[in-house]
């Protein structure tokens, strides 16, 4: 087979370099300006994240980085609209798609969300791992540790709510990754446009509450939307939480026959037109199988050669992003 291009829906890679201090063509996490050419990445989504009392500071810092690493790399074009998209393609180069991790930097103000359009984001979730002014992640702590699979069933705030509104006022995706299940409801609910799960799985394989359950697949999936498979291995593999890396390979655990698990089973429950492909690359530990961007053609001639392939395995690697991003981005 060869070398299909991909679309990626998460990454935190310039968030990571620029907190580092470093030039993001010489990174050396798991994406970069050079893994990404050579892996054959169509598009990538690039995420800033931010949390605590500077995330305000440290939006506009990320902000400012990714735009000037951007404009200085021939490789990578800036998109605006769809057809920049399919203009990188076409001229062999990455397509580089603004996005925000946790817009809890807002502090409840949204007529920050147009300030978020004006500066090119294209993509957002409202929450991360703790609670903010807009909602709540899925996540329950208990005696100081989270509990694994525990699932949060507080919906949005008033703010929240009034949040998905705006952001499908200017046009930019909402991401419930990282939300509790009521806020997914809730989004799902308002939104007048397709949601996605930026990098997420399937709780019924792997049952962790990052993970989305069968009904949010549904859910997501009847509005159009798209669930991008995160590559982390305790989200992908069962069991594999709090096992060390290199043990669970040794006992003969394959991440990519897992992510074939998960592909499979949101197949089931949504269709092929809900999967896509959300790495997390630079937001998770570095294992062999999957240990940077240049290993996914690897992965997608696996999928191939396990019975994803033809149109099912395109829609998989970007088309299905491409159809949600022209939707609603335009």
């Amino acid at each position: 087979m060869s070398q299909i291009k991909y679309a990626d829906l998460h990454c935190d890679s310039v968030t990571v370099s620029c907190s580092g201090g470093g030039n993001f063509n010489l990174f050396e996490g798991q994406v970069s300006i050079e893994k990404l050419k050579k892996s054959g990445c169509a598009a990538q989504c690039f995420a800033l994240f931010t949390e605590g009392e500077n995330a305000a500071a440290d939006f506009e810092k990320f902000a400012e980085y990714y735009f000037t690493q951007i404009s200085v790399n021939p490789e990578i074009l800036p998109v605006e609209k769809f057809a920049d998209i399919k203009t990188a393609e076409n001229d062999g180069k990455t397509a580089a798609v603004l996005t925000v991790e946790n817009l809890g930097f807002l502090n409840g103000d949204i007529s920050g969300v147009k300030k978020l359009a004006e500066t090119g984001v294209k993509m957002a979730s409202l929450v991360w791992n703790n609670a903010n002014a807009l909602g709540y992640p899925n996540r329950i702590v208990k005696g100081g540790l989270p509990e694994i699979s525990a699932r949060e069933k507080l919906g949005l705030t008033a703010l929240g709510k009034d949040a998905v509104e705006a952001l499908n006022d200017y046009a930019i995706i909402v991401d419930v990754s990282h939300l509790s299940d009521g806020g997914v409801d809730d989004v799902v609910g308002i939104s007048a446009a397709p949601v996605v799960a930026s990098h997420s799985n399937c709780a019924a394989v792997c049952n962790v509450s990052r993970n989305l359950t069968d009904r949010q697949i549904k859910k997501i999936a009847d509005k159009g939307g798209v669930v991008g498979l995160n590559f982390c291995r305790a989200f992908v593999v069962p069991g594999a939480i709090g096992d060390d890396i290199s043990t669970g390979i040794q006992k003969g655990v394959s991440v990519f026959e897992s992510i074939l698990n998960h592909y499979n089973h949101l197949v089931k429950i949504g269709g092929e037109g809900v999967a896509a492909l959300g790495s997390d690359f630079d937001g998770i530990s570095a294992y062999d199988e999957l240990r940077d961007c240049t290993k996914i053609p690897e992965l997608l001639n696996f999928l191939n050669l396990r019975g994803v392939n033809g149109g099912a395995l395109e829609k998989f690697a970007r088309l299905n992003f491409y159809r949600v991003f022209k939707e609603v981005v335009g």
